[in-house]
């Protein structure tokens, strides 16, 4: 009896089940024809198509049986993956407004500041909070040469630290999350932080256990069953009280900035954004109120801090992997350079194998893989298929960076996907690890001059050694989710 009544209750759940899936999949084709994809299950969506550790890779496997556009549903939501260069380009950037607004991620729903700073908005919310950021940030010298003199003298203060190491074999990790981080803090905070200093080492831990946190399987799962993931014990809730702690530490620096504010000279962004707070007190739902500056604030701590760290951290890696394509820059940092001056942006012009480096290293770490999730804005007919409004839409990078159309040996680390037949450099469609678009990072020029300069500084003043052997070094990432991480190693600084 209790064999048939368990065989019965099983048999009505899965009914029930096909059922629920039936009617979901009718009311999904209703709102639009979205592209192919894998059948999902009853609740749980695509989970058993899906790798945790690395999903790109399974998006990337779903795209040669879909085809570069396909639905994959999340769960109960279904989303669209874009996996080609041309595919990522045609929604981005030739139909930028149509899928110009930021996608949901529940793993983000802290992370990119709860729909209320720059990164995670949407909306006349993120057009006002968007445009006065790139203003600001301008105004403090984004893009000009007062913020390069800031970096070189980030720079010379990182060289010093390495020296210090004495050759010893040291981790580069937080070396490159103090220098970079500080560039970022004289622009948001107003001041540099000596490298051993307590608050700043928390801000940097912090920022590193969210970033690492996000890009785990734990976090991975929570995009997908956030209800569920949620009440669980997990590495999740590590992360979430992390984005809890920082947030804390900023709002207690507005309050700070407060009490010392002088509104005839701002002394940073956070000030800047007090100015305005105050000029538009009398409007109603004005955008700019305690929520928006401690978020918008995150949002370019955060972005400033880990992301080109972590991409000068990988490229070392890189470096100790290739010693010839060291070699390579060293002659042309002697050349275009010498000794006896720091590096500036304006040699880029004359270094087109440094150049090219740094561009392949961005390219071959991808960095970003899976992009971070857009929406379309309207019901938008796209190739021969019609996205509802609403629907988000993961623009695969990872797809755009390797795409065997633009990169002759995606699979490899080679400098000469960006040089032409002469060694000049040369620009590639496929370079695209900042996005596209009206969502394209708003400190890519900033992003681009710190690899310049930190990398050349470094590499006029150091050869790279490894304490391993460099076959012995493995450049495939330790984590790889929401963001691609190197495997942890060391390296020797010595002087030249």
């Amino acid at each position: 009896m209790d064999f048939l009544t368990t065989t019965t209750f099983l048999l009505i759940t899965c009914v029930i089940f096909l059922i629920f899936n039936l009617t979901y999949t009718r009311k999904s084709q209703k709102k639009g024809r979205l592209p192919p994809g894998p059948i999902p299950l009853p609740m749980v969506g695509n989970i058993l198509q899906l790798n945790f550790a690395e999903v790109f890779k399974s998006l990337q496997q779903l795209s040669e049986k879909y085809g570069p556009v396909y639905t994959l549903h999340m769960g109960m939501e279904p989303v669209v993956v874009l996996c080609s260069c041309d595919a990522v380009k045609e929604a981005l950037v030739d139909n930028a407004e149509d899928f110009g607004a930021r996608g949901h991620m529940s793993c983000g729903d802290s992370w990119l500041s709860k729909d209320a700073g720059v990164v995670g908005s949407n909306g006349e919310r993120w057009k006002q909070m968007r445009r006065f950021s790139l203003m600001t940030l301008r105004n403090f010298g984004m893009g000009k040469r007062s913020i390069e003199s800031r970096i070189q003298e980030e720079a010379q203060f990182l060289t010093e630290e390495f020296k210090k190491t004495k050759c010893h074999p040291v981790d580069p990790t937080f070396f490159f999350s103090k220098a970079v981080s500080n560039v970022i803090c004289s622009v948001v905070f107003g001041k540099r932080f000596e490298y051993d200093n307590k608050e700043f080492l928390r801000l940097l831990g912090f920022l590193h256990e969210i970033f690492k946190g996000f890009s785990s399987c734990w976090g991975q799962m929570y995009n997908m069953f956030p209800k569920v993931v949620g009440k669980l014990p997990g590495p999740h809730n590590t992360l979430f009280k992390a984005i809890d702690d920082l947030q804390k530490i900023i709002g207690e620096k507005v309050k700070k900035h407060k009490e010392t504010l002088n509104p005839s000279s701002p002394r940073d962004f956070i000030d800047c954004f007090l100015i305005k707070m105050e000029q538009e007190k009398g409007i109603p739902q004005s955008e700019f109120n305690m929520e928006g500056i401690v978020n918008t604030t995150f949002d370019l701590f955060g972005a400033g801090t880990e992301t080109v760290s972590t991409t000068l951290r990988y490229g070392l890696l890189i470096l100790l992997k290739h010693p010839d394509v060291e070699e390579h820059m060293h002659k042309e940092i002697d050349h275009a350079i010498g000794r006896n001056r720091a590096p500036c942006i304006e040699d880029r012009s004359h270094m087109p194998y440094t150049d090219a480096v740094i561009h392949e290293i961005q390219r071959f770490i991808d960095l970003i893989p899976l992009g971070i999730p857009h929406k379309v804005t309207r019901d938008v007919h796209f190739r021969e298929f019609v996205i509802p409004k609403g629907t988000t839409v993961y623009p695969m990078l990872s797809a755009v960076l390797r795409d065997p159309k633009q990169f002759k040996h995606p699979e490899q680390f080679n400098p000469g996907h960006f040089l032409d037949g002469n060694g000049k450099f040369s620009r590639n469609d496929g370079y695209m690890p900042f996005s596209a678009g009206k969502r394209i990072c708003l400190g890519e020029g900033l992003a681009k001059m710190e690899l310049f300069l930190f990398l050349t500084t470094i590499l006029q003043n150091f050869s790279l050694r490894s304490p391993v052997d460099p076959e012995e070094l493995d450049l495939t990432p330790l984590l790889s989710g929401f963001g691609n991480f190197p495997r942890p190693y060391k390296m020797c600084f010595i002087p030249r």
